[in-house]
């Protein structure tokens, strides 16, 4: 029972994780490689919490309001000028994302931290004591998940959106205001990918460059989930899933490369990903 814990835990992590880059880069395809220093962010938002003794439960909101205020910043100052030039908004961001590192040095430090986790302790779950605060990301990403999918199919906003991805020049001569759509789109994302690293800061530590190692899953999850959240989540259970097993039954170094690996393999046989058809 412990290891099918392991396995849901794990992807409701990478879900969290994963699904503000799904919103920039599946959505409006701008590849944001300063995802990773938007989670250093969120994870330093927890820490701050942590420092003025209040409590931790705080650290959520802090963060993605720091995200969204962040991303709005990004939006208008770097990314718009270069929404059809993606090949520069890929570098970027990259800068972008080297840029946020070195002000979190310059502000906390190179040391590793530690942040308060909003619950302690351990729940009785089908006889086995499991982490409470690992078993509250499971409904945390399955409502993130619900709430996002009905933001994008089931709401004007929704609409508006896709219409912009498919023909923006269509969309604005029906009137959606695409810069505006854009703009929330992008700020909601980085609010989400701050709020993402103060939810997995509690199971790791703090480090300026603590974003890093889940850059690379988090990218391979949404190009071969495609742009769905609903499939962005099945992704993350079964990429999840394989990485856990792995690493329990093989090598934990192995369990690493592993979603990597799948993600290979899978844009091979399906290069679109699983939502297209």
């Amino acid at each position: 029972m412990a290891l099918i814990l392991d396995l849901l835990t794990t992807a409701s992590m990478l879900f969290i994780v994963t699904v503000g880059l799904m919103m920039v880069f599946g959505v409006m395809k701008i590849v944001n490689f300063a995802h990773g220093a938007l989670l250093t962010l969120g994870g330093y938002a927890s820490f701050v919490v942590t420092k003025l003794q209040i409590t931790p439960w705080l650290g959520w909101p802090l963060a993605f309001v720091v995200g969204v205020a962040a991303g709005m910043l990004v939006e208008y100052l770097i990314v718009r000028p270069l929404y059809k030039r993606p090949l520069d908004a890929i570098l970027a961001t990259w800068g972008l994302g080297i840029v946020i590192a070195q002000l979190v040095v310059m502000a906390f430090g190179r040391e590793v931290q530690f942040a308060d986790a909003p619950l302690s302790g351990t729940w009785l779950l089908f006889g086995v004591d499991y982490s409470a605060y690992r078993l509250l990301l499971i409904p945390v990403a399955i409502v993130l998940c619900a709430l996002l999918a009905m933001l994008l199919n089931k709401t004007r906003f929704g609409v508006n959106t896709r219409a912009v991805i498919m023909n923006e020049d269509l969309a604005s001569s029906l009137g959606i205001h695409s810069g505006f759509v854009r703009f929330v789109t992008f700020s909601l994302g980085a609010g989400l990918g701050t709020l993402a690293g103060a939810m997995i800061t509690p199971l790791s530590s703090v480090d300026p460059n603590m974003g890093l190692p889940w850059l690379v899953s988090a990218f391979m999850l949404v190009m071969v989930s495609g742009h769905s959240m609903w499939s962005l989540l099945l992704t993350c259970l079964v990429f999840g899933s394989a990485q856990v097993l792995v690493s329990t039954y093989a090598n934990p170094v192995l369990g690493g490369l592993t979603i990597a690996v799948l993600a290979a393999i899978t844009l091979r046989i399906r290069p679109k990903g699983f939502a297209h058809g």
